[in-house]
């Protein structure tokens, strides 16, 4: 085109190819995903640096006070815990299905396995709801505020301090996992993700699998130390 510079043509044939999703600060789709994935799991690095604090002082007291820890693991309903093991466990399956499907472009099952994985971590959240009111109704509370009379024993109060803490953030993750994925679903529904462009559905998975190993490291440690 006359008096049109040539990399003025260059860049708007570029700009013209160039995917709706792919942001205009980078080279290509790969690239994209690359970093994207790359700062989930710098992210994901601090969540276990998060977690590793409050693992160390689990290990601190329990080495203080083994005695105590049996005993009070013992007022833990471990079928619960089972219970929500294999419901996370499951929603794992059910996420990773959700990247497979979505890396195949199958939109309709991508969208199923989304609603299914965040309808298993809503059963995480009942189940630990009745966990927990079945606890305050006991009285059992962290530290100074640990009133059940039906074990009675120096420290008691340090373990549930850690017992509700560790769970208590580990809940608050899941509850944050629900809403990204919710937020993705929404987003597949609109047929926005293809099997070029699925980033923010393995980003998220990625997230999912944390929350979920997470808990598997809390379950043997807070319920089966007898």
């Amino acid at each position: 085109m006359a008096g049109v510079p040539e990399a003025a043509t260059g860049h708007a044939e570029a700009h013209a190819h160039h995917p709706p999703y792919l942001q205009h600060h980078f080279v290509s789709a790969e690239q994209q995903f690359d970093a994207a994935k790359l700062g989930m799991w710098l992210f994901l690095v601090t969540e276990i640096l998060l977690f590793s604090g409050m693992f160390v002082a689990y290990a601190v007291y329990r080495v203080w006070h083994p005695e105590v820890f049996q005993a009070a693991s013992k007022l833990l309903d471990w079928r619960l815990g089972g219970l929500n093991t294999i419901v996370l466990l499951t929603s794992s399956f059910t996420v990773a299905l959700a990247v497979h499907y979505a890396q195949l472009g199958d939109k309709k099952r991508l969208v199923q396995n989304l609603w299914l994985t965040i309808a298993l971590a809503g059963v995480f959240m009942v189940v630990k709801y009745f966990e927990y009111s079945e606890k305050f109704h006991h009285h059992i509370f962290p530290g100074g505020n640990y009133a059940y009379e039906g074990l009675q024993l120096p420290y008691v109060g340090q373990f549930f301090s850690i017992y509700f803490v560790m769970t208590g953030i580990h809940g608050l993750h899941v509850l944050v996992g629900m809403g990204v994925l919710t937020w993705v679903a929404l987003k597949a529904q609109r047929g926005v993700f293809s099997s070029e462009y699925y980033t923010p559905v393995e980003i998220s998975a990625l997230y999912w699998h944390l929350v979920d190993i997470i808990w598997i490291f809390l379950f043997p440690l807070l319920y089966l130390i007898h």
